[in-house]
């Protein structure tokens, strides 16, 4: 990969947009490739949205992190994956405005979904007490390090689970839409081209987040901005436009928990890549994360328990015929910017 480094401001913004518009249309790309590899392994939409969409629209994020994390940017990095988190979920919010049958919680609320958000939050915690936590490394490696993949492999055997003998189900209603897997006998040439393309656009998204990266340190260098600042607000919108994208495409085809279990599975993956940053950088990253990178994953967590509050009231219709979850979490996502920012 070319140094930018040298490069002035100019390109270097140049380079960054032209990374996020790579990484937009490729993760657009993303989203019909993962509904029909989610009906053709019959997984059900919502752990199809956690496993395939969630990993692969997660892939840029996941090198701007590590990438920046071995080059000794850890306020980059981490800005990068909690900035992200923050941005991901604000999107839920943006595709609920383009569901207009009903808001969109009452429409994808399901047990696998409630289960993903509660993974998510216990995800969240454990960087923070290794934030609070004396200096423990052993091998160079932080057991929260470990601790983060052991437990996000634990969540997705109990989402599995939870799909296949669920202890009870949301009230079914007009507006709910029941998940069936529209399997058909195709050949297996068929799926192998899938993957292909899964495996393609993926690949483009993951170069695309390398670029992002290796630019958001120039603009660290160039701007008055802090690696902090660069990292939650740019890099992580940035970033995160697989999720906008493959969301707003899954809402329009009527696969609105592929939409959830996409974002939501998606910020899983966003702690998943702060862990796998930690293997590279000389430390533990966690004792980087300062005052305000906590306020944000705070917030994360806090607009995280409001979707889930949101799912379990399941208004049909509120404010501009989006639920009052979504208006809130818009504004939390406000005060995470002013945060940064201020």
């Amino acid at each position: 990969m070319p140094d930018l480094s040298s490069l002035s401001l100019w390109p270097t913004t140049l380079i960054f947009l032209a990374s996020t518009l790579a990484i937009g249309i490729a993760g657009w790309r993303l989203s019909g490739v993962a509904d029909e590899l989610a009906d053709r392994t019959a997984m059900g939409e919502v752990v199809a949205g956690a496993l395939f969409v969630g990993a692969a629209t997660s892939l840029p994020g996941a090198v701007t992190s590590v990438s920046t994390a071995a080059q000794g940017a850890a306020d980059l990095a981490v800005g990068n994956a909690f900035g992200g988190l923050t941005a991901q979920t604000a999107f839920i919010a943006v595709a609920d405005l383009f569901y207009r049958r009903a808001n969109l919680e009452h429409a994808a609320a399901s047990p696998t979904g409630l289960a993903q958000g509660a993974l998510l939050i216990t995800l969240l915690t454990v960087p923070l007490i290794a934030a609070s936590a004396p200096d423990w490394t052993f091998w160079g490696i932080h057991p929260a390090t470990l601790v983060i993949p052991v437990t996000y492999g634990f969540g997705l055997r109990l989402l599995g689970q939870i799909q296949d003998t669920p202890m009870w189900n949301p009230v079914q209603t007009d507006e709910t839409r029941e998940e069936i897997s529209d399997i058909e006998d195709k050949p297996t040439g068929h799926m192998r081209g899938l993957w292909l393309r899964f495996v393609g656009f993926a690949s483009i998204t993951a170069v695309a987040g390398y670029t992002i990266g290796e630019s958001a340190i120039g603009l660290v260098e160039l701007t008055p901005l802090d690696g902090t600042g660069v990292g939650t607000i740019f890099a992580g919108v940035a970033n995160s436009l697989p999720e906008l994208v493959t969301a707003i495409a899954a809402v329009r085809i009527g696969a609105v928990s592929l939409a959830m279990g996409n974002i939501i599975g998606g910020n899983a993956f966003e702690v998943m890549f702060l862990a796998a940053a930690d293997l590279v950088y000389d430390g533990a990253i966690y004792h980087e994360i300062d005052a305000t990178q906590r306020g944000t994953a705070l917030i994360a967590m806090t607009m995280t328990g409001v979707l889930l509050l949101g799912m379990l009231r399941r208004q049909k219709h509120g404010p501009g015929n989006i639920g009052f979850e979504s208006v809130i979490v818009l504004g939390l996502y406000c005060l995470s910017v002013a945060l940064v920012i201020l």
